[in-house]
Formats: C-alpha cells, structure tokens, sequence
C-alpha cells in the first residue's frame, strides 16, 4: 500500500470536497496551513497522521479514503445498516 496515495485521496477530499478546507481546518483544530502541509503527499517533511485522517473523515463525512485502504488489502467497504 502505498501511503503518498492514501494521503493524495486524502488531499482530494480536502480541497475538491463538499466542505471547504478552511473550514476542515477548523472543524478538526488545526491551523489552515498546517493542514495543507500534511495532506500534501510530496511534503515530505509533514506527514498525515491516523488520528488527522479519522478526524477528515468524521469533518467531511467522506468515505474514499477508506475504500482505499480495503480495496488495497483485498476488502470491500460497506456501511452499516442500523
């Protein structure tokens, strides 16, 4: 699995997603330009943490970047039904 293109998804959601990036900033406390250094796969003194990338996923209610991560490893994301 390749992390840079986790972080690109990651990245596409932020900046080309239904919610605007500042705002995903705020939403997850972290500063504007901080944000932008660690979704930025080719910064590669900034990296985006575990902890980051479930908060964008919960600010965003974005899904990709986990369907990602289970296409990679042989699984297929569903959501659950209540």
């Amino acid at each position: 699995m390749n992390i840079e293109s986790i972080t690109k998804v990651t990245q596409d959601i932020v900046l080309e997603g239904n919610k605007p990036a500042k705002e995903v900033a705020q939403t997850i406390g972290k500063p504007y330009s901080t944000l932008l250094r660690e979704i930025n796969p080719f910064d590669d003194n900034a990296k985006l943490g575990a902890g980051t990338l479930m908060d964008i996923l919960k600010a965003t209610n974005e899904v990709r970047p986990l369907e990602y991560i289970a296409q990679c490893i042989g699984y297929t994301l569903k959501p659950r039904v209540n």
